[in-house]
């Protein structure tokens, strides 16, 4: 779906693990580079390829991939992606997600109790071998190389312009990002839009509620048109009100 000039969301949508499960990247591209926001579950390469066509490009003319935070659904396919493009990527993170995604340091939220309560929440549907490999994935999650850190506030020259926001609270080192131009946040996994209304982090997967909650404050300060939530989508219903709100209650 394209939301302004130079910037799209690719719905992604697969069953996974017995259930059909959608998340929502952003791409963002000028004429020189082009620009992929997250990267989905591992194997979704050919998905993220059919939505990027929408857009004019292949997954193959990557130049630069920003990662929001370092859990499965965002870094799953990093790699595919890395490996696809004829360019050599350049990966970009904050500093406190780099030692994860490059494995590091584990994922702080996958503890081996956590894993296990994952694994039982799994449908009785679910084959054995299934979860034994998602196991597998939970255990040793996909790695790349961060070439580059995010600083919070610094504007990124791609697109007309990007803005970093650092809203740790989902994870550590969790970032938001500004597209300048067509005035969007993509929020990543800091705001959630759940049945087309927008709503603050989701407390079961966060990693430090309350951190994560004070950082939506640092969002009221931009002039926001469009909310690109990773889970639930589009938010374009007054999200500057909206953000306050949830923001300062």
């Amino acid at each position: 779906m394209i939301i302004g000039k130079g910037i799209a969301m690719l719905e992604i949508s697969a069953a996974m693990m017995g259930k059909m499960e959608t998340i929502h990247l952003t791409s963002i591209w000028d004429h020189q580079e082009r620009v992929l926001l997250d990267a989905g579950y591992p194997g979704q390469l050919k998905l993220i390829e059919e939505h990027l066509l929408s857009c004019g490009f292949s997954a193959s003319d990557i130049t630069k991939i920003i990662i929001t935070h370092h859990d499965l659904d965002h870094i799953g396919s990093l790699p595919d992606v890395i490996q696809n493009s004829r360019h050599t990527p350049e990966v970009f993170a904050s500093e406190k997600e780099k030692p994860c995604i490059e494995g590091e340091q584990r994922n702080v939220k996958l503890s081996p109790e956590s894993i296990t309560l994952a694994l039982a929440s799994l449908p009785d549907s679910v084959p054995p071998q299934w979860k034994s490999a998602f196991k597998h994935i939970l255990e040793h999650l996909p790695t790349a190389r961060v070439n580059s850190i995010l600083s919070d506030g610094e504007e990124l020259p791609f697109g007309g312009g990007i803005i970093v926001i650092h809203t740790p609270g989902h994870t550590p080192g969790h970032t938001s990002l500004y597209h300048i131009p067509s005035k969007t946040l993509i929020a990543g996994d800091a705001l959630n839009v759940e049945e087309g209304r927008l709503v603050g982090p989701n407390p079961a997967t966060t990693y430090d509620l309350a951190l994560a909650q004070s950082s939506l404050q640092k969002l009221t300060q931009y002039d926001i048109q469009n909310v690109i939530c990773y889970h639930g989508g589009l938010f374009t219903d007054n999200p500057n009100q909206r953000i306050r709100e949830l923001a300062y209650g």
